[in-house]
């Protein structure tokens, strides 16, 4: 019943007299989601929808000090029940961060700022702390199969997330790059790439993709005052059918990005940042629509639910897409070749044309030798 207490309390930000409760309500923030994490690993083996939300949600709620029903806007500093109450209104529904700093400036000052609400020093830190979150914004999410051209049932798919951090408030962001939207696949003679060596591959000044050396980076680690521990983010993208209110992917975790997400200055980037996941196709061809979860474990109202369709063609429909593709077969002694060959078990077949020549070639001896026989009987006639 104490260890109840202490978690409400610390849930509620209420202040308590005793020091040495005050420090135990501290402590037990950790611990708790110590245990929420042992949760989501029993709720991941059953695969329900529902408690393994639950259990990302709750983990957001620990890290920000923030009771279930609460608002959103207490990740903010010097912001209260109160203050939220105000700031909301007769809104059914709390405000996130977000919808927050999207009201003009104006608005936000008359809304947050007077009597009994926060002072201009206070408004301005909380505005600018809110500028320094990291907001992850998907910009776009495919399916693929690296080196081919569809989806075959039981092949191995990517799951390619795009997107960038693009604080709450925000001006003047530039618009998305479409080539920052695309994936591109390694060329077949970059053995660097396919082994994994290097991981990053981009579009070089000829158009011709080119594989570069990945970057590893740290998001900063997350605001949570009144969390005892330092955090760094992470973000979790998974899978679920909502038919059946079950899990489809299990969750990928992203700690690390492949792009500077804040300059020098505290500044955001816009750069657009890549997260993939794979995992298997489902056996049989089809279209399959799923929602797709990236969930922050850090802030509340971070998160993107979107709807994804994963197309899986029949495996006769890609073998004829191969054979009317017209890029040629590798050689069998090249890099390519063997990796054709590791691939699918076979060596790869001879070009036809190459098979037309020879024809031609031996068609052309034949000749020859029928005329040097000729020629030779010729002789023998006249000797």
């Amino acid at each position: 019943r104490k260890v109840l207490g202490l978690l409400w309390a610390y849930l509620g930000r209420v202040e308590l007299d005793d020091a040495a409760l005050t420090k135990a309500k501290y402590d037990i923030a950790p611990i708790a989601r110590a245990l929420n994490q042992s949760f989501a690993a029993i709720a991941l083996a059953f695969g329900n929808i529902g408690p393994i939300s639950g259990s990302f949600l709750a983990n957001q709620h620990i890290i920000q000090a923030l009771s279930p029903k609460s608002s959103p806007l207490l990740q903010l500093p010097h912001f209260t029940s109160k203050i939220a109450m105000a700031v909301e209104g007769d809104s059914k529904t709390h405000m996130t961060v977000q919808q927050f700093m999207d009201l003009p400036d104006a608005q936000r000052r008359q809304l947050s700022v007077g009597k009994g609400l926060l002072s201009e020093e206070q408004y301005k830190t909380a505005v600018s702390v809110a500028k320094q979150l990291p907001y992850l914004r998907v910009a776009k999410a495919f399916f693929k199969v690296t080196g081919e051209r569809c989806i075959i049932p039981s092949s191995l798919v990517t799951l390619v997330i795009k997107g960038r951090f693009i604080p709450p408030g925000t001006q003047n962001v530039p618009a998305v790059n479409d080539l920052d939207l695309e994936d591109v696949d390694p060329a077949e003679d970059d053995l660097d790439a396919l082994m994994g060596r290097k991981k990053k591959t981009i579009t070089g000044p000829d158009g011709k993709p080119t594989s570069v050396e990945e970057q590893s980076i740290l998001p900063p680690l997350a605001f949570a005052p009144h969390y005892a521990r330092d955090h760094t983010p992470k973000w979790y993208a998974f899978l679920s059918d909502s038919k059946q209110g079950k899990m489809a992917v299990p969750p990928f975790t992203f700690d690390r990005f492949d792009e500077p997400i804040f300059d020098e200055q505290g500044k955001p980037t816009f750069n657009m940042q890549t997260l993939k996941a794979q995992f298997a196709a489902p056996p049989q061809a089809g279209h399959f629509t799923f929602v797709m979860h990236v969930i922050c474990d850090s802030y509340v109202g971070f998160d993107t639910k979107m709807e994804v369709t994963l197309v899986v063609e029949e495996a006769a429909k890609a073998a004829e897409m191969d054979a009317e593709d017209d890029i040629s077969e590798p050689e069998e002694d090249s890099i390519a070749g063997q990796m054709h060959a590791l691939k699918t078990g076979q060596a790869p077949q001879p070009k036809r044309r190459r098979v037309d020549e020879e024809s031609d070639d031996e068609s052309g001896t034949e000749e020859e030798e029928e005329d040097t026989s000729d020629t030779n009987t010729d002789t023998e006639d006249e000797s």
